[in-house]
């Protein structure tokens, strides 16, 4: 298994109060595999996509509990010196927000050249001749005259393929695209991620994490849904998309617009996601679900098995909520 994360627990702390944000999360990638990690904004997706290769700011996160083994070299203890090393060569993040990722003080040249040079032995001339290349690569038109620009000069989209540029230029094991998409525009978008499914290569891992439904069924073979900090169902794409069985997978399904669904009114989830420290006993989904019991606000129910899958609900049908 190229990734392996197991029993992850994550919490901020902040004067004095500790707020719980990721309670016992498991997931696995491998080599050919793209794992889309859904869920509403502020269920916990970036929180954990983060702390894989450990950039959350600490203080004040804090991992507590859990592992997160890397061809079998638990990141989350790894000396930092070692980690620094892995991180970009062999482990590549495509961040959320390139305005906020890219350095507004130096030429997008210079960023992609900053990526070899720190991790291959490879001359000036070389590093500048492979940044053009991936500029081109991942469609930017007239790579020479963009490497001379600042991020500013360049719109939302020009920016994101220079951050998945950056993410890939030097062919890494697993990435790790957290929402690669927000806020482009659809025909943007649509190009986007006919990029990264044609540079993800079969032997590398791919971690998406997305909100959009729409975005992860175009480009995931498995599927981990995530909600208030836990993850309540796992399954292959296809048997997922065929017949979701958690209540909040199938209420996420049924929120997508489609053809079939024009001119009707979209099937929106009541409520939102409760804020990280504030979830509710029992079922976390208890307080929205259309087919909750009475038992739900009492029983917290474990991921266990169900087939091909796993499912953190004991009344898990696959009936889409009416």
């Amino acid at each position: 298994m190229l990734l392996s994360i197991t029993d992850l627990h994550i919490q901020f702390e902040a004067e004095g109060h500790i707020t719980r944000a990721v309670e016992g999360v498991s997931l696995s990638v491998d080599r050919g595999q793209v794992l889309g990690l859904v869920g509403e904004s502020g269920c916990g997706k970036t929180a954990t996509a983060m702390s894989v290769p450990r950039l959350l700011p600490s203080p004040p996160a804090r991992i507590t509990r859990g592992r997160a083994l890397f061809d079998g070299q638990d990141l989350l203890s790894l000396p930092l010196p070692e980690l620094r090393r892995l991180r970009g060569a062999r482990l590549g993040v495509v961040f959320q927000d390139p305005m906020s990722s890219l350095s507004p003080l130096h030429r997008i040249g210079r960023q992609l050249e900053e990526t070899l040079l720190l991790h291959r032995q490879i001359s000036a001339a070389a590093a500048r001749a492979l940044a053009l290349d991936w500029l081109g690569r991942v469609g930017i038109p007239d790579p020479a005259a963009r490497a001379l620009a600042y991020p500013h000069e360049l719109s939302g989209g020009m920016q994101q393929r220079v951050m998945i540029a950056i993410g890939l230029i030097l062919e890494p094991d697993l990435v790790i695209a957290d929402e690669p998409t927000t806020a482009l525009d659809v025909t943007i978008q649509a190009q986007v991620l006919n990029l990264m499914r044609r540079l993800h290569r079969k032997n590398s891992g791919l971690l998406l994490i997305t909100h959009d439904m729409g975005v992860v069924s175009q480009m995931a073979t498995h599927i981990a849904v995530m909600y208030a900090g836990q993850i309540v169902e796992q399954a292959p794409a296809a048997e997922f998309f065929a017949r979701p069985l958690h209540p909040y997978s199938s209420a996420l399904l049924a929120a997508i617009p489609s053809a079939s669904t024009r001119g009707q009114r979209l099937k929106a989830i009541p409520g939102q996601v409760p804020a990280a420290g504030q979830f509710p006993g029992g079922c976390r989904f208890h307080d929205r679900c259309p087919v909750a019991r009475p038992a739900c606000a009492h029983n917290a129910p474990e991921l266990t098995p169900c087939g091909s899958r796993l499912v953190r609900c004991p009344y898990a049908t696959g009936d889409t909520p009416a």
